[in-house]
Order: structure tokens, then sequence, then C-alpha cells
């Protein structure tokens, strides 16, 4: 039996599947939502779905799919229907839950129903626009508006908020809310500022550009939700046969959640309504408490931990939270290093640790095998961007050295030594197997390494000003600390450095 509003009737909720009521079909579509992928529909259309359940913001998603990989026919016979399972761990508790979206009520190509598209724009109940085309979409290109379809993500956008403004003769109140959810810094202020420039090209009346900057709001947003997406084919399997039908558009996510928006207007409030069914979304003036959280207590564990892990042994981040010492590290890394350093008069300690505390149970979580390798790439970019700011910050409060901190970067400069292959591609080695390092710098480290021993290479590296903006070996204590796990790392081995940096001991 395949997963369809006609079917929902023989669909029973003992199976542990939460199963849209009929009245939801009936809901006005509210939301145009540019792209169809899995991060969509895991997180705002999660979020939509849940509000809509509750009695809230009662409104349905025209999805546009502009990529030309696949079609809509897996939309189509499932009248927008897919089932969403959050899996996670919640303190040490797994978390399983089965959930039937409602939330899309049909979905257009861009390429082959523009037409279809661009009627949205005439429909009253219309109230926000979200878009996730990748960072590549949020870019200035020329683009002719009047194409069919127009060939960037921008121009589309602006071709439909031109037919929006047409249609109702630039009212006041025909306005919208444009929420781009891609994963770049100010993605709200840079997307307007795209569509306006685009405007002027197309040379559109100055009547326009005013309707457009005094009655839609485009929002900067954040999101962070890892969604894998398709579960691989015997967990599908098992699945659909507990829960008594196929989908082809089942996905997975994990249960930590956030969508972080950021507006003070309170008309725009008042229209993201879906915001009172679930604390994952966050309304505030300013984001970037969010935006900082995620990057060092997320993006900055991972890269102190990623070549210690890998070179530990472990494939992914679930397999090193599974052992003690492994564990020991990156929770002292995650709870007393980084969150004590980027505590200030913005982020306190106690909402640094409770973000933290958060970040662990999303490593250990049982259901997603992420990567240590794959975390690697661009790891000195990664370094210089997420971690050398979190050196800086502790040493400007504290004169110790972060034994931690210190334990990770030694272990990214033994990762980085490398050299390079028949094939051109620059490759290090582990307990005699080869891996690739994806690093933009590689050719730098082997270069460094071929010509320095440890300890001179840690100085060399650190101290390199157009390397890192910074001398890093001017901070107090921490070459020599860097120096001492190197050599460590190489005499006696990672784990064994691990644990002794545990039981706060370092091996010379």
């Amino acid at each position: 039996m395949q997963l369809s509003k006609q079917n929902l009737k023989n669909i029973s909720s003992k199976d542990g599947v939460v199963i849209p009521s009929e009245e939801l079909f009936a809901l006005p579509e509210k939301v145009v939502q540019f792209g169809t992928g899995v991060l969509l529909r895991g997180l705002p259309d999660y979020f939509i779905d849940q509000a809509n359940k509750l009695g809230i913001f009662n409104g349905r998603i025209v999805a546009v799919k502009s990529t030309l990989n696949g079609g809509t026919d897996d939309f189509g016979r499932q009248d927008g229907l897919y089932t969403l399972i959050v899996r996670g761990m919640e303190g040490n508790k797994k978390t399983e839950e089965f959930n039937i979206n409602s939330s899309i009520s049909r979905v257009l190509s861009a390429k082959e129903d523009w037409g279809s598209v661009l009627d949205c724009a005439h429909n009253p109940d219309l109230q926000i626009i979200i878009s996730n085309t990748t960072e590549v979409g949020i870019t200035l290109v020329e683009d002719d508006i009047r194409m069919f379809p127009p060939h960037s993500f921008p121009g589309k956008l602006l071709s439909f908020l031109y037919e929006r403004y047409k249609a109702f003769n630039g009212s006041s109140e025909s306005g919208l809310v444009i929420i781009p959810t891609e994963l770049i810094t100010d993605n709200g202020t840079k997307l307007q500022s795209i569509v306006l420039e685009l405007a002027k090209m197309n040379k559109l009346e100055d009547a326009f550009g005013k309707w457009l900057q005094s009655t839609s709001h485009f929002c900067n947003s954040l999101v962070d939700r890892i969604v894998p997406g398709k579960l691989p084919g015997n967990d599908r399997i098992n699945i659909e046969k507990k829960l008594g039908y196929e989908d082809e558009l089942m996905i997975m996510a994990e249960s930590f959640r956030l969508w972080a928006i950021e507006t003070e207007n309170e008309r725009v409030k008042k229209i993201l309504s879906f915001a009172e069914a679930d604390q994952g979304v966050v309304i505030a003036a300013c984001i970037e408490v969010f935006r900082e959280l995620k990057l060092r207590l997320l993006n900055g564990t991972h890269t102190f931990s990623c070549g210690l892990a890998f070179l530990a042994g472990f494939g992914t981040v679930r397999e090193a939270m599974g052992n003690s010492h492994m564990s020991s590290f990156i929770h002292n890394l995650a709870l007393n290093e980084i969150a004590v350093a980027m505590s200030d008069e913005n982020i306190s300690y106690s909402k640094a640790h409770n973000f933290a505390g958060k970040v662990m149970d999303r490593f250990k979580n049982p259901f997603i095998d992420h990567s240590w390798i794959n975390i690697t790439a661009q790891y000195s970019s990664k370094m210089k961007m997420r971690n050398v700011p979190l050196l800086i910050k502790h040493y400007a409060n504290y004169s110790n050295v972060p034994d931690h901190m210190a334990l990770g970067f030694a272990a990214y400069l033994l990762f980085m030594k490398c050299t390079k292959n028949a094939k051109g591609k620059y490759c290090g080695c582990v307990n005699g197997a080869a891996y690739e390092v994806q690093d933009d710098h590689a050719g730098y480290f082997a270069e460094k390494w071929k010509d320095h021993d440890a300890d001179s290479l840690t100085e060399t590296v650190l101290e390199d000003r157009n390397f890192w903006g910074t001398d890093l070996s001017k901070l107090n204590g921490f070459s020599e600390a860097v120096k001492m796990n190197l050599r460590s790392l190489l005499k006696n081995g990672i784990m064994t450095t691990i644990r002794h940096i545990q039981l706060n001991k370092t091996i010379a």
C-alpha cells in the first residue's frame, strides 16, 4: 500500500505513526518554498506541519522544484505526504518518532510549471517564501526575469515578487516575508541586496523597488538539524512493514532542531505563528548568539576532535563517543574549554554549557553515522575560522594552556603529515593505511613536514602570521604544549596520549 491521502484511512496510529486529520488538507496555501530537499522537509516543513496539527499556523506549502535532478512524480503519487522519522538521544535515552507530514499541498517544477508558480503570486492567502537552494544559489548573476523561468534563484524570486506586485497593484498588504535558509551569514540581507540589484538590471520601475523595501521583509535565518535523508534499504523496508505502507519520500532527521529567524517586526512575528508550536523555532532581534554557539561548540568541537579521533581509528563520531577515553576528551573539550572560552557578556557560561550538553547528545546519536574523515575536509580553513578565535579568546581571559585544544591542534598537525602521490593527491598514513588529505593547504604541510622535525614544524606553523592572521607561538605555553603532545602522539600513540590527558598528564 502506497502512502497517499486516499490510503490514510487504512493506516493505524497504533503502529506508532502520527496521521494527519482530513481537515488539514483544506488549509489554504500560505507558503511558497523554493526547494524540495531533505533539509527543508526535515526542518521548516516539520515545524509548519507540527503547527498545523496543533491548529496554530493553518497553512500549507507549495514547493517549487528548481533542480533538473528528478521530477515531481513521487510527490504527486503521494499527494505531497511523506514520513519523517525523528531519531536521537535525549540524556542517555534513545528517542524515535514517526510522523506523516502533510504540510506540502503540491510540488511544481520551475522548468515545466513556471506559469503555475507565477499564479501562486496572485494568491491573497500567501504570506511567506522559504528557500534552500544551496549557498551558491544566493549569488548575483545577470538574469532576465522575463525568461520562463529565469536561470538563477534570485531571478526566479524577483520574477515572482514582481508578479505579486502587479497582481495586487502594489498594495501595502501584499508584501511577503522571505526567509532563506541557505548556510551563509546574513542570508536574508544578502538575498535582498541581490534582488534589488537585479531589479535595476532588469530596469523595473522605481515604484516596485519602493514597494519591495517597504512591504516585504527579508529575514536572516540559521538552521541547524542533521537530516541524513533516505534510510538504508533494509531499515526502510523494516519500517514500512511496521507502519503498513510504502513511502518513496520517507526521510530521517535527528531530534535536535533549531530555526533561528531574525526580525523585530511585530507583523512578521504574527505571520510566523508556527513558532508557537515548537521551542526549536526562535524569533529574535539578533540571531548571532545562535550562530556563535553552533560555530564554536558544534563545529569547533568537531574540528578540534576530528584528526585525533580519525588517527585513533574511529570511523564515525558515534563510534568515538562509545569509547570512554575519546568521549571524555570530547566532553571536556566542549564543556570545560570551549564553553568557558566563548562565554562573555553576550553568551553566559550557563547558555554555552547547556548548548554543549545538547551537542554531546547529538554526537551520541546511535542512528547517525557522521564520518570523521569527511569532517577533516578543508581542515586548515576550519581550524582558522572556528578555533583560532577560541584560542585567542581563551588567552585574553586566562593564562593557562587549554590542554584539550593543544592536543587537538597537535593531532591536526599530525593528520596533515602527507606526501603527494603519483595521481597528484596528498595522502597521509595511519597504521599502514593511506588516507587522502582533502585540504587546499595540503601542499604547504607536505613541504613543512619534509623539511622539519615535529618541534621545528610546530614552531614554524604556529608563528606563520600569513597562514593564521596572527602569531600563535606568542600564546603563553601553547607552542610547548603542542610540541609535547605531537611528540607523544608520534612516540606513544594516539590512545595512550588521550588517556594521559584525561589523567592530566602529558608524556614528553
